[in-house]
Parts: structure tokens; sequence; C-alpha cells
């Protein structure tokens, strides 16, 4: 089929206004306009809606012009037939002195300087788009060629719809006024042939289609300090510039030449919402909870190499973007993790600035590989009171909700007595094997060591009973055995000032 292509385009390529007026009227197409026009207008033909009817018409054309050639009267010695005769090879029309099929392929058809393939090689792939449906490609990616030493460089491009393309922009929803869904988009890629390219501007980039400019996307702004603001490189949406019928489109691509190669290419696709990629996902990307349930006993299996048995790992309930409860857990099928993310909140960040990047691990997250955690969905249907939950080694689950409420208790008790009486004494406690030790701690202590505020004051205060004074009483008792032997030797003794501190009574 390639080969069938290239021998058609060799013969439009060769053909005079007559013959392309003939081709053109056949397909119900224009036949109006200068030379150039007439054979880009054949040459879309021949790109994107080649028939067998068509080829065959480019055929009789052809062999019908040579024909009436070979019938003139030729000074040249007539060579016997041959099979190829009919259909020669693309160097015989093309070495007239009136036809220069590179210059005129390069100049007329896209002037991106795109010349015939002469042997195959890998061509420019650009990566997949979730937000955007391709529906037609209108130009393959072609190399952006600089047609002189000059920086700034201007490349036309040249085509037309199909009235089936036309009709499939018009009958599409509007995304928003003036917007339609069904777009024809300009995506500019570095001419990188090893792998599928990401959207990349040139420098000094400017889209002009017909006779006005179109918006690109500008760079967004940089708050950190010798760091280059970075520009959005995305689609260029071309419709609302462009003639919607049969008539010739032109896109003017200037560009800077600083020694990068980029290639643009021409796409009619279909653009999604963040909603429309919700519904999908939910669609073909829900994991039944069982396969979600053997996957956290994998996790969680004990490995004979290692020293540490994991029994448990918690799951937090609340999504990392936007700190609220997740409604529709979602995470890549390439992560190691099991926390998710709300796959509403993720789609719709990624629709305003596409990153898809996973907001847990900070690795790609791209939307192919999203799987929506049934098991965690189910977990959150059945468990509306706890934040987060931890996953056993069997493939059960619990909450996580006690240990908030133990937190909250207070570390050791603190005991306040009551205020004092006219003595400096607090009051017997009526609470069995307190009062006791509490009036035993009291005895020999006179009403000058109360609390500040006490008798000495003539305010009322309390007294507070420091529990944590173990091994300081134990000393001071075991003085005070001994200054009771010696008082039972010498007689009675003067009472003594308690050594404690103001309001601090030890437990005994």
């Amino acid at each position: 089929m390639a080969a069938e292509l290239v021998e058609a385009k060799n013969m439009v390529m060769s053909f005079r206004v007559s013959d392309l007026q003939m081709l053109l009227g056949f397909v119900g197409r224009s036949k109006s306009g200068l030379k150039h026009e007439l054979v880009t207008r054949a040459l879309q033909l021949v790109q994107f809606d080649c028939s067998p009817e068509l080829f065959k018409k480019i055929k009789e054309l052809y062999e019908t012009r040579y024909a009436k050639k070979s019938a003139e009267p030729s000074p040249q010695v007539p060579r016997p037939l041959d099979p190829l005769a009919l259909h020669p090879m693309p160097r015989t029309p093309l070495s007239g002195p009136t036809v220069d099929y590179p210059v005129m392929y390069g100049k007329y058809l896209n002037g991106l300087g795109r010349l015939p393939a002469k042997a195959l090689k890998p061509e420019v792939r650009l990566v997949k788009l979730p937000f955007f449906n391709m529906l037609d490609e209108l130009l393959k990616p072609t190399e952006l060629v600089p047609q002189s030493t000059e920086k700034l460089q201007e490349s036309p491009c040249v085509f037309a719809l199909t009235p089936r393309q036309v009709e499939m922009i018009r009958s599409s929803r509007e995304l928003q006024p003036g917007v339609k869904a069904v777009q024809v988009v300009l995506r500019i890629c570095y001419s990188d042939t090893s792998c599928p390219q990401e959207d990349q501007y040139p420098p000094n980039i400017a889209v002009k289609v017909n006779h006005s400019y179109c918006s690109v996307p500008g760079y967004y702004p940089s708050n950190k300090p010798g760091v280059e603001p970075k520009r959005p490189c995305r689609p260029i949406n071309l419709t609302h510039l462009m003639y919607l019928s049969s008539a010739t489109n032109r896109i003017t691509v200037t560009w800077g030449n600083y020694g990068k190669s980029y290639s643009v290419a021409l796409y009619l696709v279909r653009q999604l919402t963040s909603s429309d990629l919700l519904q999908r996902l939910k669609t073909i990307g829900l994991k039944h909870p069982e396969l979600c349930k053997a996957l956290v006993k994998e996790k969680l299996r004990l490995d004979p190499d290692s020293e540490i048995a994991t029994t448990g790992v918690r799951v937090s309930l609340i999504c990392p973007l936007v700190k609220m409860r997740l409604s529709v857990p979602c995470r890549a099928e390439t992560c190691a993790h099991l926390q998710c993310f709300d796959a509403v909140f993720y789609l719709q960040m990624n629709e305003k600035k596409p990153t898809w990047m996973c907001p847990v691990c900070d690795k790609p997250a791209a939307y192919d590989q999203l799987i929506i955690d049934g098991l965690l969905s189910k977990i959150l249907s059945e468990c509306e009171d706890a934040d987060e939950i931890e996953f056993l080694a069997e493939g059960s689950w619990r909450p996580i909700r006690a240990e908030k409420e133990q937190s909250c208790s207070p570390q050791g008790p603190i005991l306040v007595l009551g205020t004092s009486d006219t003595n400096g004494l607090p009051p017997a406690s009526s609470t069995p094997g307190v009062g006791g030790s509490v009036g035993s701690a009291l005895g020999g202590i006179g009403s000058g060591t109360g609390v500040a505020g006490g008798p000495e004051t003539g305010k009322p205060g309390a007294d507070v009973v420091d529990l944590t004074l173990d091994s300081s009483s134990s000393s001071e008792d075991d003085e005070e055995e001994e200054d009771e032997d010696e008082d039972d030797d010498e007689g009675p003794r003067p009472k003594r000032r308690c050594p404690f501190q103001k309001g601090l009574v030890p437990a005994c």
C-alpha cells in the first residue's frame, strides 16, 4: 500500500493543470486556483482519501498523458517495450526541465522541507494524550528545516479538510462557548525517533492560521530566584481560525533556529474532560476487592530472608492531594504502595496542568496505568468514623480509632487537697486509704508551713501532694525515726520546721 501511495504521488506531481482539474473534478473538489494549490489539493486526496477508484483515475490520466507524448515524432530510435513501460519509474516524469519534485514537494505541499523518502527509516512519534482522542492524521510529524542562516525561520503548511471532517467539527458539542470538542490541533516535538516524544515548543514560536495569529500557551510564573519560568507544551487548537469548508487552509509556523531539530504534526482530535476520563476509569479500571486483598497479603507475606516481620500496614483514608476523605480511591499499577489518592481531584489537576505524577511516591502515574481499589472503596462505605485503617497479615483490616482516645488521657495522677483549717492543717480525707497517708504525712508540720496564701498571709490556700518525691520522703522518714530514738533518751525536744518546699507534701 505504501508503494502505491508513493507511485500515485509521483504521478500527481507530473500532472499539468488540465490533468489536476480533471482529477479534482472527478471527486467533486474545487478546480480553481493556481497550479501549486491544485497540486496540494490532489496530494491531500492521495494521502488521506485515496480509494481504488481514485487510484484508477490517476493511472488513467497518467497513461493518457504519456500515450500522447509517445505518439509525437521523436528523433530517438524506438526501443522494444517492456512490462514497466506503462508504469515508468518516478524519475522519468521528473527529469524534465519544468518539474523539480523535491523542490515542489517541499515548497508547495507543506513548506517544511519534507523530501520523499528514499529509504525506510523510523518516523517521529508523539506520546498519546489522555485528554485527546485522535480521529484523523492530517499531517504526519514533519521536520522543520531551516531555509536560510537566519535565526528566525518561517515554515508554511497548506492543507484542506474533507467534507466528512468538516461535518464532524460542526456537529460536535461545545466544551465551552466557542470551543468545539472536535478540533484540529498542531503538535510540535523534538525530531527524535528513539521513543515517543512529548510536546515541546521551539524558541520564539508563533503560529499563524490563514490571516490571523493563534494564541500559544504562555509561561508559568516562577517564584523561585534563579529558576527560569516553564511553558506548558500542549496541542494548539487551530479550529476557530480555519475555513470549515473545502477551501485550502494555510498555516505558518515561525520558530527560532538554535541548533535543535523539531517536527510538527496536524491531527483531528476529540477533546475529553476530566469527567469523561473518570467515567471511563470507573468502567475499565475498577479492580475487584479480592484481587486487592490478595495484593495486601502479598505485601505482608513473611519474607524468610528478612529478620523483621511485618504484621500490618496502615493506610490513610485522607487524600494526600486535598486533605479530604477519599471518594474514589485510586493509584497506579506501577506504584509499590497501598496508599491511594482521589481519582476525581487527580484528573482535575492534570486537566489544568498535566504532569501525571503520583502524589504519594512522586513517580509517573499515567492514566492508562490507573486502577480504582475495590477493597478500599468497600472499606470507605463501611468505615465512616475513622480516618485511618490497618491491613493485617491475613488480609483483614481494622480501623484506627482507640489510640487517639488513649493519647488524650493524663500521664500521671495529680492530687489536690482542700483548703487548710485555721491551724494550717488540711481536713481529714474521707477516701479510704488516702486520709491516713495524708494525715501521717502532715504530722509534725506547724502552722507556718502552709502554701502561699495560708495563715501567714491571711488567705486560704490549697495543699498539693507531690507523688514524685518517693526517694526523698523515705530518707526523711529515716531521719525522723533517729530523732525519735534520741528524744526517748534525752527527753522532749522543740518542734522542727519542715524542710520541704511550701505547698508540697511527700507521699509515703
